[in-house]
């Protein structure tokens, strides 16, 4: 509810100013509210009772001052007219403007006094407003007839003004009023008292009856009271009195610290706030005046924030640059409003804004590429490793789930063998994998948050197969499914150290596990012959002898380097022959001549089938190859080319062969994983004089004609070999 005499006291007009704010967008507006007054309040005289000590000997026409009642309302509200009730022939009330221009309030003698007739007399002094309906307030009026006292007391100025500091302590001397009195003796003894006007609550001030000293009875304060209206009478001996007002202005001082109230305040924000956009808004007031009431702000870190003045005392906290909860997850800031004041006052107001996360942060794994090891044959979902990403996001927008990507290149096929755990990035293999098969795959794993959209990084994780001694050797010469077995035919007459022949093997492991090493396991005459450790080349020991068995068995160990090793056999024969020559195949008798002419016909007819079914199946064949092509190229082989020694030289830095020896096997279609290939013999170029090789009939039905290498045999032993008859090694 309004009241216009608390809001406004006795000023004309009293207008109720304030901002109008309004948001989104931002505006303001002045709205004044003109207060009207209503005769909501009645005159009130000072005192209830006043009393007149006047002489017999006045004269009609004598003018005694009477306060005038206080009306807080104003204009026509406030006081119009006084009257005496009862009514008397003594005395009239008297109300207009003095000379001063200020109205006053007076009692008039009309008929000379009789103090022997009437001592004293009482009545009432009524006093009414201009309101509709009016208002009315009294005060008793008690006149005393007193012997003659003809002087009244007189104050030296009508008015008095004086002012004072806000911040002077209790019992400061604010003026001294002065009122002379020409009686003498009693009638001349002037005493002061101080009255305040209606409606300023308890009085500051009080008086010194003798000296007329006005004294503060607390600390005044320019905030609630700019000034005070004080009225003091002095009063003779005889019951006469004046009456002066007193107008104590009141001087500000710096007391009071400026004040910051908050209009709205937006915590937390969105770290993808835009720049520009308002944070708060508050408005800053002092309850000073003058330069103690001006008011400049200031915010501490201008970096990411600034003030930004909006509409008169109104101020914005507003962005002024791109936030990030990741490297600053809540700000401190600092407003410090200062006065102008000396010294100058302030107020701080602490504003914590909170940034809430946006998902804006990827997930980063701790390696660039993972390497993960698990030896073949392992037991199915074996755990081999684990990924690990981090996202500097909170929440879900940081809660990482690890998947496999599903998109794989061309040279990166899709291996369903690896299977990573969603929630830790374990690793795990799902079945037992075969080194010789497989050695290393590839497979990219796949991170992404919770959050909206989800944001996702890859890494590759490269799975190495460790070799497991798993695959014996092969032996791949002398054949032994061959039957019957071919026998190496040996001269007589060859020294130690004779190339007899050399088993060949390999192993489909790798490192270790494929070193191998050869043993004599077995002979018929175990002294005459010998085995070489790495090459497995069969040499004589020893001369031949007369002693020894034309026929001779041997069995040889080949065994791998692994833990634990494992190993095969290799049967080998050997005929010792003074001449090749005497070896002759049995002569044709008549009859069986005689039964191969009657097949020739049979045979004609079988060669014909027989070459259209090899030039039909060299044609699938020859279509086969060219479509698995690429398969065979992606596919896993025990020994691709790539894996083989370059050269006689890195064989024999491999340390399985002593010699520079290399190979050639080709494959069939039906190899399977038996996929080997070696080079052909290398064949000195040595002239015909010191080696001739023959193929003769006989030698082809019994030996099939395949290069040999003479580079071991001696002169004598290549010529001994011109007859024809020789030991193939069939490498093909």
């Amino acid at each position: 509810r309004l009241d216009r005499e608390e809001l406004c006291a006795q000023s004309d007009t009293c207008m109720l100013p304030f901002e109008l704010l309004l948001s989104n967008p931002l505006q303001f507006f002045r709205v004044e509210v003109d207060l009207e007054d209503i005769n909501d309040h009645s005159p009130v005289f000072p005192e209830e009772r006043v009393t007149f000590d006047i002489p017999e000997t006045s004269e009609p026409g004598s003018r005694f001052p009477l306060e005038e009642a206080q009306d807080l309302d104003i204009g026509s509200n406030t006081v119009q007219a006084y009257s005496i009730s009862p009514e008397t022939e003594y005395f009239t009330v008297s109300y207009g403007t003095g000379i001063t221009g200020k109205k006053s309030l007076e009692l008039v003698l009309e008929e000379p006094l009789d103090r022997e007739k009437q001592a004293e007399m009482g009545f009432s002094v009524i006093a009414v407003d201009g309101g509709s309906p009016p208002r009315s307030g009294t005060t008793e009026i008690n006149v005393v007839i007193l012997d003659v006292n003809d002087n009244a007391p007189k104050f030296t100025q009508e008015e008095y003004i004086g002012k004072i500091l806000e911040n002077m302590p209790e019992g400061s001397v604010v003026l001294t009023v002065l009122a002379n009195d020409p009686d003498a003796g009693v009638n001349g003894d002037i005493t002061y008292q101080l009255s305040q006007a209606v409606g300023q609550g308890e009085s500051a001030f009080v008086i010194d009856p003798i000296s007329g000293e006005i004294k503060l009875t607390k600390p005044l304060d320019f905030e609630a009271a700019e000034h005070h209206e004080l009225r003091v009478r002095a009063r003779d001996g005889g019951g006469l009195s004046a009456i002066c007002k007193v107008l104590v202005e009141v001087v500000d001082v710096n007391d009071n610290a400026p004040e910051l109230v908050v209009s709205s305040f937006s915590s937390p924000l969105p770290e993808n706030t835009v720049p520009g956009t308002v944070v708060a808004l508050f408005m800053v007031r002092d309850r000073d005046s003058g330069a103690n009431g001006k008011i400049s702000c200031a915010l501490q870190d201008q970096l990411f924030f600034s003030l930004r003045p909006a509409y008169k005392n109104y101020y914005e906290l507003v962005t002024v640059s791109a936030l990030d909860r990741e490297e600053t997850p809540q700000y401190i800031l600092s407003v410090t409003a200062a006065d102008a004041g000396s010294p100058p006052l302030t107020t701080t107001q602490t504003f914590t804004v909170d940034i809430s996360d946006v998902n804006d942060n990827a997930p980063v794994f701790n390696q660039t590429s993972y390497t993960m090891y698990v030896r073949e044959n392992n037991v199915p979902t074996v755990f081999v490793g684990a990924v690990s990403a981090a996202d500097a996001d909170v929440g879900l927008n940081a809660k990482v789930t690890y998947s496999l990507a599903a998109e794989q290149g061309p040279e990166r096929p899709w291996c369903s063998c690896i299977s990573v755990n969603s929630e830790n990035g374990h690793v795990f293999v799902l079945r037992p994998l075969d080194y010789e098969h497989l050695r290393q795959t590839e497979v990219t794993v796949s991170a992404s948050d919770a959050g909206s959209p989800p944001l996702r990084a890859n890494v590759t994780v490269r799975l190495v197969v460790l070799d497991e001694n798993d695959n014996a050797p092969l032996v791949l010469y002398p054949a032994q499914e061959s039957s019957p077995a071919s026998s190496e035919l040996v001269p007589v007459s060859a020294e130690a150290g004779y190339l007899i022949s050399k088993v060949v093997a390999v192993d489909a492991d790798s490192g270790q596990n494929s070193w191998l090493s050869y043993h004599l396991l077995r002979a018929t005459d175990p002294g005459l012959f010998s085995v070489g450790l790495q090459s497995g080349e069969v040499r004589l020991r020893r001369p031949v002898t007369e002693r020894d068995s034309v026929k001779q068995k041997l069995l040889v160990l080949v065994r791998d380097n692994g833990k634990p090793p494992l190993s095969a056999t290799a049967a080998l024969s050997a005929l010792l022959l003074k001449d090749f020559a005497a070896v002759r195949l049995p002569h044709s008798s008549p009859a069986s001549e005689d039964q191969a002419a009657s097949l020739t016909t049979y045979l004609i007819i079988a060669l014909v089938f027989v070459s259209l079914l090899f030039l039909i199946s060299t044609a699938v064949l020859v279509a086969r190859k060219v479509c698995r092509r690429k398969e065979l190229k992606a596919g896993h082989v025990l020994y691709a080319a790539d894996t083989l020694q370059s050269g006689p030289a890195d064989a024999a830095a491999a340390g399985t062969l002593p010699r520079a020896y290399c190979y050639e096997i080709s494959l069939t279609t039906g190899s399977g994983n038996s996929e080997f290939r070696f080079l052909k013999p290398i064949l000195p170029s040595l002239p015909p004089q010191h080696c001739a090789v023959g193929q003769g009939p006989e030698e082809e039905q019994d030996f099939p004609g395949v290069p040999v290498s003479t580079e071991d045999m001696a002169p004598d032993n290549a010529g001994a070999l011109s007859a024809g008859q020789f030991s193939a090694l069939p490498f093909n």
